[in-house]
């Protein structure tokens, strides 16, 4: 009884575990149509005997991006918005470029992990685990090393050299989506109210305000 017991606890387990997860490709491919007014959780798709060789193509990757702004990094993303047939595959990437002292600001992908390659240059990286450990981990990585960031932790990368650095980055979402931390708290529209914020970064609301007027 007990044995039997065990096996249905086992395959109801299997069963929810496998509802829990996103579905299996029942064609070849998805091409987005990005003209539907079908409201789905993504894209629809158009019909595959539309599809066109440029459905899967991306040319561009090779040019940096602009670094001279304050944070002194330049993301170039290319997910589904930019590959139409990157619809449901799950993977996306981006060229991240890097001005000297320049950083790629504490951020997370809430879609995604992250899988990090440094082709130029030297970067910090680092991830924090979640509440209540909040545990940092971090390194110095250099030309042609690889550094993981887990979903939905929050990630930063440091150009802590004298010279420009260039990193590519995969993704396993085609539409990964990014919340930079600072961004979400100080820049939010409507303001979140500055006492709510001092008291969660237990600081004065003057420093709030003035945060916040840098936004």
């Amino acid at each position: 009884m007990a044995a039997k017991f065990f096996l249905l606890a086992l395959l109801a387990l299997s069963f929810s575990r496998a509802r829990a997860s996103d579905p299996s490709q029942l064609q070849d491919f998805c091409v987005a149509d990005r003209t539907s007014e079908v409201f789905v959780n993504g894209f629809a798709c158009k019909d595959p005997k539309t599809a066109v060789v440029e459905d899967f193509y991306f040319s561009g990757l090779h040019m940096a991006g602009n670094a001279s702004n304050k944070q002194g990094s330049a993301v170039t993303a290319v997910n589904v918005a930019h590959i139409a047939g990157l619809n449901t595959l799950g993977i996306s990437l981006a060229r991240v470029d890097y001005a000297r002292y320049g950083q790629n600001p504490p951020h997370i992908h809430p879609r995604a992990s992250e899988i990090l390659t440094v082709v130029e240059g030297s970067l910090y990286v680092g991830f924090v685990t979640s509440n209540l450990e909040n545990k940092l981990f971090s390194k110095v990585l250099n030309q042609g090393d690889v550094f993981v960031f887990p979903q939905g932790l929050i990630h930063f990368q440091c150009n802590c050299g004298t010279k420009k650095a260039i990193a590519i980055a995969a993704l396993s979402s085609k539409n990964p989506g990014v919340i930079t931390i600072a961004n979400a708290v100080f820049a939010s529209k409507p303001s979140i109210k500055d006492d709510i914020i001092a008291k969660a970064f237990q600081v004065d609301k003057k420093i709030v305000d003035h945060i916040q007027a840098q936004f």
